[in-house]
C-alpha cells in the first residue's frame, strides 16, 4: 500500500523523537558515569600523594637514623652527611604529609601523634650526635643502648605504615571503582549506539518505501494518454523535484542519526529548525511551496544538518578516546609487574629495528649508546615506553633535515640511571613542556593523527616503575626525553611496602 505524505511525515517525526530520546539517554548516562570516573580518578591521585608523603617521611627518618649510627660508630664526619641531609628534609616532609593528610580526616587525626614522635626522635638523634661531638662517646653509646631510639622508630613505622597500608587498600578500591564505571560507560555508549542504529534503520525503510512509491507513480504518469502529454510533463517534473527532495532528506536523516551526541542541546535545536523547513515543503500537498519554504528547506539540507553530523562524529570519537585511555591507564596501574633483568641496549635495538623502515625513508639514523645498562625492572612496561618514544620521534620529525635519533645513558648513583632519547625534530615550546604529559593534551601544529594519550601513558608507566620522565626541548631544535629509572625495581617495591 502506497505511503502518503502525511504518513511519511508522521513516521519521520516519530523516528526523530525516538532518536532524540535515545541520544538524551546516552548523554545523560555518559555524563553521569564520566563524572563518577573523574571523582574516582581525583581521589586516586590524592591517596597516592598521601601515601607518597608518608613513605618519604619514613625514609627520611631512616636515613637520619642510619647517619647517626654511622657517626657514633666511626666518629667520621663523612658518616654524618646522610644525617645532616635528612635532618634538613624532615620539616619539609612533615609539612607535605600534613597538607596531603588534611583532605582525609582519618589520616589527619594521626598527624599530631606522628609529629610528636618525630620531635622526640629528632631530639634523641640530636642528643647522641651532640654527645659524640663533645667527646662523650660513652654517653652517646649508652644512650643508643637504652633502646629508646629504636622504640621511637618502631612507633613511627607503625603509625606511618598504617597510613601507607590503608592508602594501598583505598587505592585498590579506587582503581576497581574506576574500572567498573568506565566499563559501564562503554556499555551505555554501545547500547545507545545500537538504539540509534535501530532508529536509523526504521528511517531508511520509510524513506525507501516512499521513494519507491514516487518512482512507480512517475512511471504510471509516463504511460498516460498522449492527449494528456502536457499534464504528464508537468506531473513528471513535479515528481522529479519531489524525488530529489526525498533523497536529500534521506541523506540528512541518515547522517543525523549515525552516532550518539555528547551535547544534545545544540543538536536538538538544529533538528527542530530543519524539520520545520522540511515539513513546510513536504506537507504542501497539491500546493506549490513558497520560494521561502524551498530556500529554507534547501538551506537546512545543505548547511545545518551536515554541521550537526560532523559534531556528532567528532564528539563520539572524543568520548571513545576518553574511555579507552582511562581503561588503558587503569589497566597498566593494576597489572602485576614482572620483575626481571632487562638489557636496555638490547631493548633499544629491538625498538629501533621495529621503526627502521620509517627512519630509512628520510635517510635517518638511530644511534644507541653501547653503555646502556642492564636493570632489574618490568620488561613489558619498558618495551612500551621505548616504542612510544621512537614512534614520537618519527611522527614529529622535521621535514627540513634527515631524522637523527640517539639513545644514551648516565649513571646518577643513588638517583638511578638517566636514559636520554634525543631527536632533531620539530621541538616543543617551553610553555608546553609539562602540557604534553597531560591526558588528551597535545602541543604545536596538530597535523598528525592522535588522541594525546601517548606521553601521558609513558609517564604513568615510568612512575609505576619507580621512575619518571622529563623533557628538554626548543622549537626547531629537537627534543630530548629524559627517563629516570631505578637500577633495581624490587628494592623500590620493598621500600614502598616497608
Amino acid at each position: 500500500m502506497p505511503i502518503s505524505n502525511a504518513a511519511f511525515v508522521r513516521s519521520t517525526i516519530v523516528l526523530l523523537l525516538a532518536g532524540m530520546i535515545a541520544l538524551l539517554g546516552i548523554v545523560g548516562t555518559s555524563l553521569w558515569l564520566a563524572a563518577k570516573v573523574q571523582t574516582y580518578f581525583t581521589g586516586f591521585i590524592e591517596l597516592r600523594e598521601v601515601r607518597s608523603a608518608a613513605a618519604d617521611l619514613l625514609s627520611t627518618l631512616q636515613d637520619a637514623e642510619t647517619g647517626q649510627r654511622g657517626f657514633v660508630i666511626t666518629r667520621d664526619p663523612n658518616f654524618r652527611q646522610p644525617y645532616d641531609e635528612a635532618l634538613k628534609a624532615v620539616a619539609e616532609r612533615q609539612q607535605a604529609l600534613a597538607e596531603k593528610a588534611a583532605r582525609f580526616p582519618h589520616y589527619e587525626e594521626r598527624v599530631p601523634g606522628i609529629e610528636h614522635l618525630v620531635s622526640e626522635k629528632l631530639a634523641e638523634l640530636a642528643g647522641v650526635v651532640e654527645a659524640v661531638e663533645q667527646g662523650r662517646t660513652a654517653d652517646a653509646i649508652g644512650e643508643v643502648r637504652t633502646d629508646r631510639g629504636r622504640l621511637l622508630m618502631d612507633q613511627l613505622r607503625e603509625q606511618l605504615g598504617a597510613i601507607i597500608a590503608d592508602a594501598d587498600d583505598r587505592l585498590q578500591e579506587s582503581v576497581t571503582d574506576t574500572l567498573r564505571s568506565a566499563s559501564a560507560l562503554k556499555w551505555a555508549t554501545l547500547i545507545g549506539a545500537i538504539a540509534i542504529i535501530g532508529v536509523l534503520g526504521g528511517a531508511i525503510v520509510v524513506i525507501a518505501q516512499y521513494t519507491r512509491d514516487i518512482i512507480v507513480a512517475r512511471r504510471e504518469v509516463e504511460t498516460l494518454n498522449a492527449t494528456l502529454e502536457k499534464r504528464v510533463d508537468e506531473r513528471t517534473e513535479e515528481l522529479i523535484r519531489a524525488n530529489q527532495e526525498v533523497q536529500r532528506f534521506a541523506y540528512i536523516v541518515t547522517h543525523d542519526l549515525r552516532a550518539p551526541l555528547v551535547n544534545i542541546m545544540g543538536f536538538t535545536s538544529e533538528l527542530q529548525a530543519s524539520l520545520s523547513a522540511i515539513q513546510a515543503y513536504v506537507l504542501a500537498d497539491g500546493k506549490a511551496p513558497s520560494e521561502a519554504d524551498i530556500l529554507e528547506a534547501r538551506r537546512a539540507a545543505a548547511e545545518d544538518l551536515p554541521e550537526a553530523i560532523g559534531f556528532i562524529r567528532s564528539s563520539t570519537k572524543k568520548m571513545d578516546g576518553l574511555i579507552n585511555a582511562i581503561l588503558k591507564i587503569s589497566r597498566d596501574g593494576r597489572r602485576e609487574l614482572k620483575i626481571e633483568r632487562v638489557d636496555l641496549r638490547a631493548l633499544a635495538e629491538t625498538g629501533a629495528a621495529a621503526v627502521g623502515h620509517q627512519v630509512g625513508e628520510s635517510d635517518g639514523v638511530v644511534t644507541i649508546d653501547r653503555n646502556l645498562p642492564t636493570v632489574v625492572s618490568d620488561r613489558l612496561s619498558l618495551e612500551q615506553v621505548f616504542g612510544n618514544l621512537f614512534d614520537n620521534a618519527i611522527k614529529y620529525q622535521s621535514p627540513d633535515r634527515p631524522l637523527r635519533i640517539s639513545v644514551t645513558a648516565r649513571n646518577a648513583g643513588r638517583a638511578g640511571f638517566f636514559i636520554d632519547f634525543a631527536d632533531n625534530g620539530r621541538g616543543i615550546a617551553p610553555d608546553d613542556h609539562e602540557r604534553v604529559f597531560e591526558l588528551f593534551r597535545r602541543s604545536g601544529t596538530q597535523d598528525k593523527p592522535g588522541e594525546g594519550i601517548g606521553l601521558a601513558h609513558v609517564r604513568s608507566l615510568m612512575r609505576n616503575l619507580g621512575g619518571d620522565i622529563m623533557v628538554r626541548s626548543e622549537l626547531g631544535q629537537g627534543t630530548t626525553f629524559v627517563l629516570r629509572l631505578p637500577p633495581d625495581l624490587s628494592k623500590v617495591v620493598r621500600s614502598m611496602q616497608a
